[in-house]
C-alpha cells in the first residue's frame, strides 16, 4: 500500500505556519520511523479520498 502524506486525511492547512502538517500527535519514535525507514508506513494513515467506497461499488 502506498501511503502519502499528499492524500491523507490528516494533512492539512495550518494557517498559522502557511503550509500543510500532519495533525497527528504521534510520539518521537514512530516520527524518526517514519522519517528514516523507507519501508516503514504510517499507522496513522487515513485516506482523504471520499469516492473511494463508490468506486469499490462500480
Amino acid at each position: 500500500m502506498d501511503v502519502s502524506c499528499d492524500r491523507c486525511a490528516n494533512f492539512v492547512f495550518d494557517d498559522d505556519y502557511e503550509d500543510y502538517v500532519c495533525m497527528v500527535n504521534m510520539d518521537e519514535d514512530d516520527y524518526v520511523r517514519l522519517t528514516t525507514d523507507t519501508h516503514y508506513q504510517c499507522p496513522y494513515f487515513r485516506n482523504d479520498d471520499e469516492y473511494e467506497v463508490v468506486r469499490h461499488q462500480m
